[in-house]
């Protein structure tokens, strides 16, 4: 498919989002930096009125029942202005409940799912590891069946939303298998005996997006909290390529941010008695910049219109992450460059960009691992990263 062009619906539905980040985001964004606070639960509640983390939730569990394109719209003109907002968005549509969805039970899906478009149910996702980051299948916390209830032991790292989500969908090791035959998936809510969380990290970026270990030190959960059982790793991954994308929109968000500010600042600033757009290095800079921007947005574009309601090709994703990724981390410096001096201040907010842009690069699959996965497909065969392992 190659119609990217929206809907008079989805117009309608972005340019609402813009208003909200322009309006209501815009002039509290730089507090909760500066707080390292995440969202307060009165704008969860107002995304939730607005209808933003219901998007792609079925309409039968309260949601809108869109397609993928229409939360990645969304996340897009919130992330431009203030992430920690977006990632309300993107936890509700492109997060963990998608896997509920996919592949939980009937009753889970009537547990969990109507919950998240109120707002009354966040949930994030447990994946990484101390040991467990790009290689993930080597991952050691266990889950262990007993009677009726599953008993949890590990460690989990990284997790953004750590210590402030009220549920975790957790990737663990169900039984003795090796890599991703054992894996598995156990939904464990935050207060559930034996659960801690350990100090909230001190990022580089991301300031309004809490990340806290997550420990287990024999946490009981129902039976009915298993998601999916050893050996469906696959599974699990298939629907991360939604997350994935989520991402890639959070990077478009940084660059189109970046390029927003750029073109504004160099009609403004003056050098030599003249307007700096007037020369012709930040002309071709400005436009290198709108180039890769466009270039990501079509990349996502064609993996989310290309999955409708469904999964993506996880090709088009791989692709579209990697380029996005790097793009923003590009376009960001770019911009900090134009800015000269200004740039490498806080009032000016390219700075901050270029923080986050370097987050959205490192979670959910490097660009690194990305281009291990596209070769894998483009050579019709995998590729093993372990020492002395046969190839």
């Amino acid at each position: 498919m190659t119609d990217f062009q929206l809907s008079a619906e989805q117009l309608e539905l972005q340019t609402l989002a813009a208003t909200v980040a322009r309006e209501v985001y815009a002039p509290l964004a730089d507090g909760w930096e500066e707080k390292h606070e995440p969202l307060p639960q009165s704008e969860v509640q107002r995304l939730a009125d607005l209808g933003f983390l219901g998007i792609c939730i079925p309409e039968e569990y309260g949601g809108s029942g869109a397609p993928l394109m229409d939360a990645l719209l969304v996340i897009e003109e919130l992330a431009k202005v203030c992430r920690p907002a977006a990632f309300q968005v993107f936890e509700a549509n492109v997060g963990p409940a998608r896997v509920i969805e996919f592949f939980g039970t009937a009753e889970q899906r009537k547990r969990f799912l109507p919950r998240v478009p109120t707002g009354e149910l966040t949930m994030a996702i447990g994946i990484s590891e101390p040991d467990a980051g790009s290689a993930a299948t080597d991952m050691r916390t266990t889950a262990r069946i007993e009677g009726d209830e599953i008993v949890i032991s590990g460690n989990k790292r990284w997790i953004s939303n750590g210590g402030h989500a009220d549920h975790y969908l957790i990737y663990c090791r169900m039984n003795d298998s090796p890599g991703a035959k054992g894996i598995g998936a156990v939904v464990v809510p935050a207060n559930a005996p034996g659960v801690s969380f350990g100090q909230r990290e001190k990022l580089m970026g991301w300031k309004g997006i809490p990340s806290a270990d997550i420990y287990f030190d024999k946490a009981r959960v129902p039976l009915s909290n298993l998601v999916v059982d050893a050996g469906g790793f696959g599974k699990l991954f298939g629907v991360f390529s939604i997350e994935r994308l989520g991402n890639s929109t959070m990077s478009l968000a940084i660059g189109q941010a970046a390029l927003d500010k750029t073109i504004a600042y160099v009609q403004e600033r003056e050098q030599f008695g003249r307007s700096i757009v007037e020369f012709q290095n930040v002309q071709q800079t400005v436009a290198d910049m709108k180039i890769q921007v466009e270039a990501a947005r079509l990349l996502i574009r064609r993996a989310a219109v290309n999955a409708g309601r469904g999964l993506p090709d996880t090709l088009e994703v791989s692709v579209a992450k990697c380029y996005a990724n790097e793009m923003a981390k590009r376009v960001s410096d770019l911009g900090m460059q134009m800015h000269g001096g200004n740039g490498y201040t806080v009032e000016y907010g390219m700075e901050r960009l270029h923080r986050d842009a370097h987050g959205w690069a490192i979670a959910g699959g490097t660009p690194a691992i990305q281009k291990v996965r596209i070769a894998s497909e483009l050579f019709g065969r995998g590729f093993n990263q372990r020492v002395g392992s046969a190839v």
